[in-house]
């Protein structure tokens, strides 16, 4: 198989885990081994365009960038929304995987999609793959920490759910997660000593919110050299970074961060200025981590 799949998959069961959440489970047509042995993996699902049973799908690429390539030479009025995911769970042994939607209206392809899907609707999915795997583990860098501290908005939920379930027994974290409403807190196996802090808008529009950053830049932290894993609206995930590295005096390499989604923006449009500064330095951060593996 190639390194990085390109496969056809198949809903088969939809749940709905709280009011704004869908669990949606689907049997991939192919899955590499390596899939869902690790926590956080991530994936890019591709949505059919208006009048097609299935979207139009890249041909598979050994190389990180040859299947977008083949992405964009698909007709523009083919070619599918693409947008990025993180896998909920594999059930060991199956090719049956679990992607948790943020439902929020119809305004975007993947949350449409979502609200109305039904068993035998049919996407694409491309990855989860090594080839976008750094140099250092994250399970790795989350053991040679003291303690851990998670922070993100409900578009992190997945991929916090996936951590907490990893975690080795005792590990430290403080987590904290803002979401709509006292309804959408959702519960987590973990073998960590986890304290969960919950944080609601209550109204306040996702992104323009200030719980977040807040919340960690009023927190006490525990004694010992912390990682951290940022992930949210980009804005947020930059104002909390900033935060952690110029008051706190973290190490930029202790800390994990992404970007999911933009305030009034979505993956179609282009990057912003910020985007890009932030591109740059993950991508700096990434081969100075390679050269010190090398």
């Amino acid at each position: 198989m190639a390194e990085l799949p390109v496969t056809f998959i198949q809903v088969t069961d939809i749940t709905r885990i709280t009011p704004r959440m869908a669990r949606v489970t689907f049997e991939a047509d192919l899955l590499d081994d390596s899939v869902g042995l690790t926590p956080d993996q991530q994936l890019k699902l591709c949505f059919p365009r208006p009048g097609q049973s299935r979207p139009v799908l890249p041909e598979q690429s050994d190389d990180a960038t040859g299947w977008y390539q083949a992405f964009l030479a698909i007709p523009e009025d083919e070619r599918p929304w693409m947008r990025s995911f993180t896998l909920r769970r594999r059930v060991p042994g199956t090719n049956t995987v679990e992607v948790d939607f943020v439902l929020h209206g119809d305004s975007g392809p993947a949350s449409a999609w979502a609200g109305s899907a039904r068993p035998g609707d049919r996407l694409g999915m491309v990855g989860p793959s090594a080839l976008y795997a750094g140099p250092v583990s994250l399970t790795d860098s989350i053991t040679s920490a003291d303690w851990l501290l998670i922070a993100g908005d409900e578009t992190a939920l997945p991929a916090i759910a996936t951590l907490l379930e990893a975690l080795p027994e005792r590990t430290c974290a403080q987590v904290y997660i803002e979401v709509a409403e006292r309804a959408e807190q959702q519960t987590f196996r973990t073998a960590g000593d986890v304290t969960l802090h919950w944080l609601y808008r209550d109204g306040t529009q996702a992104g323009r919110s200030e719980a977040l950053a807040d919340a960690v830049r009023g927190a006490e932290f525990p004694p010992g050299r912390p990682f951290a894993w940022l992930a949210g609206e980009a804005g947020v995930v930059r104002a909390l970074r900033r935060h952690l590295v110029n008051d706190r005096g973290l190490d930029k390499r202790a800390i994990d961060f992404s970007g999911y989604w933009r305030v009034k923006l979505t993956q179609d449009d282009a990057p912003t200025a910020d985007d890009m500064a932030e591109a740059q330095e993950r991508l700096a951060e990434y081969q100075a981590a390679a050269d010190g593996q090398s």
